[in-house]
């Protein structure tokens, strides 16, 4: 008897430590600072957003402490998200990205062996500079439904938008490169390009351009939307209600090597979605929350577009 115990208690003394090393181990994921109402991160404020309170709840099931890397990506015409992904991934950064678009496209093997890293909390002038091995991004089930909507401007905030088509005649107004001016500019042979003004991301301000009646409407993310009201309470500008028919869902994206863990993660979701937690934290945040819909992981976006 006295062996077998003693037995047991070796046993117990050579697994325990890594059992509890691997409870210990922080579930790192990487979210986005600026990107409200999703997440946000202010020097001397409060951690905030939908993605912040989802990767608590997801760390808390999984009986892990949660780090979050904080990274800043770039609203420009040559900035990548699934280059930045795969870059803060494979440089170990974090094992997860979070509010991760999840198209065909998004999760192809990228066409680059490398990539430059974004510019993260703790960077260094070395890390601006060096160029990361890619490698191979896996999804976990989605979470969140992201639509375009349009939002129209204080002249015509009474105007019923159905279709795209309600907007011809309207001055518009778009962030060059993005979603919404492939939407726009090819809408029914460019029926609506004489009505459209582009604006340079990240330099000019689309939704305060909007505010002040410079222009009638866009077509933009509705989380864009719901953060502009969010900062301004007052605003003019309004949802018309009408969501573009093709939309994405947002989920992580990890390392096709790190498979056990998104198994993992899509445990966790799966069970908070059936408890109806992950709606509750859209609310929390100030986000118009919408339950993912099918497909799963949106195909060819730009052959949709084209061909509507």
């Amino acid at each position: 008897m006295r062996s077998r115990l003693a037995a047991l208690g070796l046993a117990a003394m050579l697994v325990a430590p890594g059992s509890a090393a691997w409870a210990a181990d922080p579930l790192s994921i990487c979210l986005d600072e600026d990107r409200p109402p999703l997440s946000m991160h202010q020097k001397g404020k409060p951690d905030t957003g939908f993605d912040v309170l989802l990767a608590q709840a997801i760390a808390e099931r999984m009986g892990r402490p949660l780090r979050i890397q904080w990274f800043e990506s770039k609203l420009d015409e040559d900035s990548s998200p699934q280059l930045e992904a795969n870059a803060l991934l494979s440089d170990g950064r974090c094992s997860l990205v979070g509010g991760y678009a999840l198209t065909t496209d998004s999760l192809v093997a990228p066409g680059l062996k490398t990539a430059r890293l974004p510019d993260f909390a703790g960077a260094t002038r070395d890390d601006r500079r060096r160029r990361v091995a890619l490698g191979v991004l896996a999804p976990s089930r989605p979470y969140v439904y992201s639509p375009m909507t349009v939002v129209l401007g204080p002249k015509v905030r009474e105007r019923k938008i159905n279709a795209i088509g309600n907007l011809a005649g309207l001055r518009l107004a778009i962030e060059s490169g993005s979603l919404g001016d492939a939407i726009l500019m090819t809408f029914d042979k460019g029926r609506l390009i004489d009505d459209i003004t582009h604006l340079v991301p990240g330099r000019d301000d689309l939704l305060g351009a909007l505010d002040r009646g410079d222009y009638d409407a866009t077509l933009i993310d509705l989380a864009r939307f719901d953060a502009h009201r969010a900062a301004h309470p007052d605003t003019a500008i309004s949802a018309s209600g009408y969501y573009y028919p093709i939309g994405a869902n947002r989920g992580y994206v990890g390392l096709a090597s790190d498979g056990a863990l998104v198994d993992g993660v899509n445990r966790a979701l799966t069970d908070l979605a059936t408890e109806g937690k992950i709606a509750e934290f859209g609310k929390q945040a100030g986000l118009t929350y919408l339950p993912p819909r099918e497909p799963a992981i949106l195909g060819d976006v730009w052959t949709k577009i084209i061909q509507r």
